[in-house]
């Protein structure tokens, strides 16, 4: 599924699947022979094939894929999967976020793919800075029109693992927060990466946070503030790995050029957060909401996205939350002058796969044209008891 806003063109997430076996034949071992070959190449290799047919079909190419977010069952298989992603990436690889999930929504799936490119009308210009940089076939940061795509980082030299200055000294070990140094590094690395850019973190208009212990997502956040005192659009949600041993926290923005006017959308008919950022942002023709939650920041699920404790085996706690997410996004879209039916790019974030139908059959009542999605399961939500989190990007 493909759909374009402007000169980008934003694909759904890819898995190695067809519509008759789960894994698609073509990228499956075969079990005669089951030391022969590898999975997640087969897999990778797959995914992007299709992806290439889709982009071809929608007018642009691969070499114009400027953003990447990819998802593994098991981080052990990035190396394989890296070697297979360079075949289709040579020259001018996409900026790339990678972490780890806690399942996709087809089994025997090991990895899913998203990507979102530009037109070959409207290049995307690929930026390198003096910041650390992973030995690995990405690129840091990409101007696309009015945007700024950047790689997701964590806190890494990329020779040592963690360097000293992202750790609490272990001589002094009740000194200091180790969540709090390694946001504090990352996001002065992301400083250094839009100044190259030609943007900053002042211009940023959403941010994906990847955490491994939502504990520490009080501490992350006092942090943010610092950098973000006028906060972005951000969706946070649990993760079982990260790409750096000992790495907390990895973040993946995307920002404007200064000149681009950006408008934190006000939207007064919806629970205002407790944590630091904006429930949507409009910048360059398009609108970007904060991952929604089915909560109304006072009693933790909102009272009406529950079932009943009396009433057990009546209703569904899915369903009930995606709608309470689905009707809030109504509002904050309105405000921003769009609607759901502008939606370009959703990215769906559940606790249990095992909700997935149920949720489904409430989408197709607020999206009965099908959109771009990419669905993951994740290890937590930042509210108790939230079964799913959903993040939207729509056109104006």
């Amino acid at each position: 599924m493909i759909k374009h806003a402007g000169n980008l063109v934003f694909a759904s997430g890819q898995l190695a699947c067809d519509k008759h076996n789960g894994v698609a034949p073509e990228a499956q071992i075969d079990p005669a022979f089951p030391y022969y070959g590898s999975s997640v190449k087969k897999q990778t290799r797959y995914i992007l094939q299709n992806l290439k047919a889709e982009f071809e079909a929608a007018g642009t190419l691969m070499d114009h894929v400027v953003k990447a977010h990819v998802f593994h069952t098991d981080l052990t298989n990035f190396h394989a999967f890296d070697e297979a992603w360079h075949e289709f990436f040579p020259a001018k690889p996409p900026c790339r976020a990678t972490v780890g999930v806690g399942g996709l929504s087809v089994p025997g799936c090991v990895v899913e793919v998203d990507l979102t490119a530009t037109m070959p009308s409207a290049p995307g210009q690929v930026f390198r800075s003096a910041a650390p940089r992973a030995p690995v076939n990405y690129s840091e940061a990409i101007q696309a029109g009015d945007f700024v795509f950047a790689a997701g980082l964590m806190a890494s030299d990329y020779k040592i693992g963690i360097p000293a200055e992202a750790k609490v000294d272990p001589a002094f070990p009740y000194y200091g927060s180790d969540i709090k140094k390694q946001i504090r590094y990352i996001l002065q690395n992301f400083a250094t990466v839009f100044e190259a850019a030609g943007t900053s973190l002042r211009h940023v208009v959403k941010a994906h946070v990847y955490l491994k212990d939502l504990y520490k997502f009080n501490a992350f956040d006092e942090v943010w503030r610092e950098f973000f005192p006028e906060p972005p659009p951000r969706t946070t949600v649990g993760v079982p790995d990260l790409l750096v041993r000992d790495a907390l926290v990895e973040v993946d923005l995307i920002a404007v050029l200064p000149s681009v006017s950006c408008e934190v959308v006000q939207v007064p008919n919806i629970p205002m957060p407790l944590a630091n950022y904006a429930p949507a942002v409009r910048a360059g023709g398009l609108v970007f909401s904060a991952g929604a939650l089915a909560t109304d920041f006072k009693t933790g699920v909102a009272p009406e996205a529950r079932i009943h404790p009396a009433f057990p085996y009546y209703g569904s706690a899915i369903k009930r939350e995606t709608r309470y997410i689905l009707d809030n996004l109504v509002k904050t879209f309105q405000a921003a002058g769009t609607s759901l039916d502008r939606v370009v790019k959703a990215q769906v974030f559940l606790t249990d796969m095992a909700d997935f139908h149920g949720f489904d059959e409430v989408w197709e009542e607020f999206f009965p044209a099908p959109v771009p999605r990419t669905v993951l399961k994740t290890t937590g939500l930042l509210i108790k008891d939230n079964l799913i989190e959903i993040d939207l990007i729509a056109a104006v």
